[in-house]
């Protein structure tokens, strides 16, 4: 027999190998559908879509390889399936990221969460202002009952010389009030008798005569403090208060006037 013919496949052979390649067919079909059924529910990623695809590629490739070699010629990839390949590999190597599974945790949706209510601002309350101070007035009554008995001036036979003060007809034991803050100090006037002297910070001094005690005998004290009580010692006919005042420590003034000029009315 001569060499082509022994080479040469007999009908019996070619039905062979078409049955063949047909079961190969059927067999690739069914791993690739397999394959891809398992992929999309076990790994539902761009990833894995990715190695699915790369792998259904291969074995399509495989399939034509044996149906072309049982046809005796070499298969050739087609430009699809190229592209396909080539899109997968390059999904895989991406990293792209993983679709999401049944199992993950919902992520919530931007501008859809409620957010927490701004925290109320204190409404402010209107603060009460402190009630302003009362005016202190420039000076107080020596004691507390208005109304004038001698009058500053007068003539009279119980002084040598004419009055230098006023005198307040208040009954024995009656308050005596320092008229202005000071320094007091006390003494003895064999005319004045128990004498109590307020020195004002102008240097001006209140003096008070005939009184029967002290309750201050020396030091500071606040307007309207109480410094003494009334009396009728020294050259006196009976319980009153003489009151004067002496600029600076000098000679008598009227004590009237003083007292009205800061705004006090003692008649």
């Amino acid at each position: 027999m001569a060499p082509d013919a022994a080479a040469r496949p007999t009908r019996a052979e070619l039905r062979l190998a078409a049955r063949e390649q047909s079961r190969a067919q059927r067999r690739g079909a069914a791993k690739a559908a397999t394959r891809t059924a398992l992929f999309r529910v076990a790994l539902p990623s761009v990833a894995a879509l990715g190695v699915a695809a790369a792998a259904a590629v291969t074995v399509q490739g495989e399939a034509d390889q044996q149906r072309a070699q049982a046809a005796g010629r070499t298969p050739q990839a087609t430009a699809p399936d190229t592209a396909a390949a080539q899109a997968a590999t390059q999904a895989v190597a991406a990293g792209a990221p993983a679709q999401a599974s049944r199992g993950d945790a919902r992520q919530p949706l931007a501008g859809t969460q409620p957010t927490e209510a701004p925290t109320a601002q204190p409404i402010a309350q209107p603060t009460a202002e402190p009630a302003p101070e009362p005016v202190k007035p420039a000076v107080v009554m020596p004691v507390a009952r208005h109304g004038l008995g001698e009058l500053f001036g007068e003539a009279g036979t119980h002084w040598a010389n004419r009055h230098t003060g006023i005198d307040f007809p208040v009954d024995g034991g009656s308050e005596v009030y320092a008229v202005t803050d000071g320094t007091i100090r006390t003494q003895w006037n064999p005319f004045y008798g128990y004498m109590t002297i307020l020195k004002m910070p102008d240097g001006t001094e209140a003096w008070y005569c005939h009184l029967r005690a002290y309750k201050v005998r020396k030091g500071p004290v606040k307007q309207g403090d109480v410094i003494a009580f009334v009396g009728s010692s020294g050259n006196s006919t009976g319980p009153h208060l003489h009151f004067e005042i002496r600029p600076q420590g000098n000679g008598p003034i009227d004590p009237l006037p003083w007292l009205l000029s800061n705004g006090l009315d003692p008649r």
